[in-house]
C-alpha cells in the first residue's frame, strides 16, 4: 500500500467464505479490498446469517468498518451515519444501487485494528465517476451514465428520500460500463416536503441555499432539489471537465455560488455545451430551489438528450427480495463510493465463530438500532390518520420484507384496523381469534418463519404485534402468486379478503366471496385513508 489505510488488512487473511486480496480504496473510517471467495466456507459454525456459498459471487469488495476501535465521539458519529444508511438501504433496493451480500463482525482479539470491525460484502464495482474523470475527462460514454445517474435520482425521490451528497466519488461503475448511486450516509427520508440530514456536504455540489443554513437540533433541512442541483455540477463536469460556477478551489467556487444566489454573478457554463444540455442545466442550477426542475421532468429530458430511451416508469419501488443474512442491503463507501450499512445495537460483538486461516473469527451482527418514530414511513403510510405511532416501524418494515408490490404498508395498517382496531390484547375464544391481526394460533404457527416450515410448537395467546404483524406480511406475500392473475377489483383488497377467507374462496367467486365483502369494503376504506396523496 502506498498510503494508510483506515483498516489494515493483510492480503490472503479470511473472513467467512472470503479471503483479502488487494486493496481498493480507504476513507476516513473504514478501508475496502478486493477478495475471492472461497470454496470450503459458506454458512458453517460461527457464520450465522451468512448466505450459502452458491449464493455469493466468485468475487466481491469487503468493506472494513473499525466498528471495534475508536473513541467515543467517533463511534458515535460513525453510528449515525451507518443508521441513515441502513435505513434507506435496507428498505430500497433497485438496479442503479449497488448491492451487499452479507454482513459479517471480525472477532479477532490477537489483531486489535481488525477486531470488532464490522464487514460488508459488496457487489465489486469496476472503478468510481471520479476515477473515469481523473483518466478521461470527458468520457464518450458520459450522456448515457448522466442518464442512469439520474434514473437512480428519481428512483429515490420517488421512494421519498433525498441523497445528500451526490458527486463522482459516489456513483459507481461496473464490468458492463453501468452507473451505480452509492454513499447513502447522508440519505435522509423525506417528511412532507423536507429531510433533515448531517451538517456534512460536499461544498462543490451543496447548492447555495444549503452552504450558509440554520442547523437545527435534528441537523440540516433539505429538499429533493438539493439532488437536482449536484446532478447539474457534476453533468457540466462529466460534459465539459469544468464547474459551472468560477473559482480555481473548492473555497472560491463557493463564494461564486454564494454571489449568484445573491444575483451579484452568474453561471459560467461552457460555450461547448450542447444546446439542449445547457438549456436542461440551467433549470438545475437555479438561484432558488422552488426554480428548479422537479426530477421527473429532469430524467425526461436528459434521457432524450443523451438518446438512451426512456427507462421504466414503475408505479412504485419493487420490494426487497428474500433477505439473505442479518440484513440485505445496497451500500457505498467514500473512497470509492462503498458506504457503511450497520450496526450493532448493542456495540458489541456476536458470539465468537470458527477461527479461520486469518486467526479471526467472524459473526452475524445483531439487527439495527429499533428506532420508533412518529414519521417513519411517511411516503408510504399517512401519519395523520390514526395509526398507532408504536406499530409504525414494525408495519412498514414487515411490508418492506415482501417484494410483492401490492404488499404495502398502507394495506397490512388497514388490515389491523378493520381486524382489531389496533388492539394487541384482542382475544375471541368464540373465533379462536386473537391478537392485533386476529391471527388463529394454529395458522399462525405456518407463517412464523416464513420458509414454508411451521414453528416446532403452535404459538399461545396472547399474540404480541411482533409475532403478529411480520406473519401478516409473509401470509400475504406468500397467496398474492396463488390469486388468479385477472380477478375484477383492487387485488390489495383481496388479497385481505383472501386473509379473512382464503385465497381459494376469492378465487372461486371471482373477488371477495359474500360473507368477506364488508370486511373488505373496510378494508378498502382505510386502505384509502392510510396512504400518502398521489401513491397509489
Amino acid at each position: 500500500m502506498t498510503e494508510p489505510y483506515a483498516v489494515p488488512v493483510p492480503r490472503g487473511y479470511r473472513v467467512g467464505a472470503w479471503e483479502v486480496r488487494e486493496p481498493i480504496a480507504t476513507g476516513a473510517f473504514g478501508s475496502v479490498y478486493a477478495a475471492r471467495r472461497t470454496e470450503d466456507t459458506g454458512g458453517g459454525e460461527g457464520a450465522e446469517g451468512t448466505p450459502a456459498t452458491r449464493e455469493l459471487p466468485r468475487t466481491a469488495a469487503l468493506k472494513f468498518l473499525p466498528t471495534g476501535t475508536g473513541t467515543p465521539r467517533q463511534l458515535t458519529h460513525l453510528r449515525e451515519l451507518i443508521e441513515r444508511e441502513v435505513e434507506l438501504l435496507r428498505r430500497l433496493s433497485r438496479p442503479r444501487l449497488i448491492r451487499m451480500y452479507d454482513t459479517l463482525t471480525v472477532d479477532d482479539p490477537e489483531r486489535p485494528a481488525l477486531d470488532g470491525a464490522t464487514v460488508l460484502v459488496l457487489e465489486k464495482a469496476e472503478r468510481s465517476l471520479s476515477a473515469l474523470l481523473a483518466a478521461s475527462p470527458r468520457p464518450a460514454a458520459g450522456p448515457a451514465l448522466l442518464a442512469q445517474i439520474c434514473e437512480g435520482l428519481a428512483q429515490l425521490h420517488r421512494a421519498g428520500w433525498v441523497h445528500g451528497d451526490l458527486k463522482p466519488a459516489n456513483v459507481l461503475l461496473m464490468k458492463d460500463g453501468s452507473a451505480r448511486l452509492a454513499d447513502f450516509n447522508m440519505a435522509a427520508e423525506l417528511e412532507g416536503t423536507h429531510a433533515y440530514t448531517p451538517a456534512f456536504s460536499t461544498p462543490d455540489y451543496t447548492p447555495p441555499e444549503l452552504l450558509w443554513s440554520e442547523i437545527g437540533e435534528r441537523g440540516r433541512r433539505i429538499r429533493p432539489s438539493a439532488d437536482v442541483w449536484a446532478f447539474g455540477v457534476l453533468a457540466h463536469l462529466v460534459l465539459t471537465a469544468s464547474f459551472p460556477l468560477p473559482g480555481g478551489t473548492p473555497t472560491a467556487r463557493r463564494d461564486a455560488a454564494a454571489a449568484y444566489a445573491r444575483g451579484t454573478d452568474e453561471l459560467r457554463l461552457s460555450p461547448e455545451l450542447p444546446d439542449a444540455w445547457r438549456q436542461i442545466l440551467q433549470d438545475c442550477l437555479t438561484r432558488t430551489h422552488a426554480d428548479r426542475i422537479t426530477t421527473e421532468t429532469l430524467l425526461r429530458r436528459v434521457e432524450a438528450a443523451a438518446g438512451t430511451g426512456r427507462s421504466p416508469r414503475p408505479l412504485r419501488l419493487a420490494r426487497r427480495t428474500a433477505v439473505l443474512s442479518a440484513v440485505t442491503a445496497t451500500v457505498a463507501v467514500a473512497a470509492l463510493g462503498y458506504g457503511v450499512s450497520l450496526w450493532s445495537d448493542t456495540g458489541g460483538k456476536a458470539d465468537a465463530g470458527a477461527a479461520d486461516k486469518g486467526g479471526g473469527k467472524v459473526s452475524a451482527p445483531s439487527s439495527a438500532q429499533n428506532v420508533t418514530s412518529a414519521g417513519y414511513g411517511a411516503s408510504e403510510l399517512r401519519t395523520d390518520k390514526g395509526v398507532p405511532v408504536k406499530y409504525r416501524k414494525l408495519i412498514v418494515d414487515s411490508a418492506h420484507n415482501c417484494a410483492q408490490p401490492e404488499v404495502t404498508p398502507a394495506l397490512i395498517a388497514a388490515m389491523l384496523k378493520a381486524e382489531s382496531n389496533f388492539d394487541p390484547d384482542l382475544s375471541d375464544p368464540a373465533n379462536g381469534e386473537y391478537g392485533i391481526a386476529r391471527w388463529t394460533p394454529n395458522i399462525l404457527r405456518w407463517w412464523v418463519r416464513g420458509d414454508g416450515v411451521p414453528a416446532e410448537e403452535t404459538p399461545r395467546p396472547p399474540l404480541t404485534p411482533e409475532l403478529s404483524i411480520p406473519a401478516v406480511s409473509r401470509y400475504l406475500c406468500g397467496i398474492e402468486p396463488l390469486l388468479k392473475s385477472h380477478l375484477p377489483g383492487d387485488r390489495r383488497v383481496l388479497l385481505a379478503a383472501s386473509y379473512r377467507t382464503s385465497y381459494k374462496k376469492v378465487n372461486a367467486a371471482n373477488g371477495a366471496p359474500p360473507k368477506a365483502r364488508a370486511y373488505a369494503a373496510r378494508v378498502a376504506h382505510y386502505l384509502k385513508e392510510y396512504t400518502p396523496p398521489g401513491k397509489k
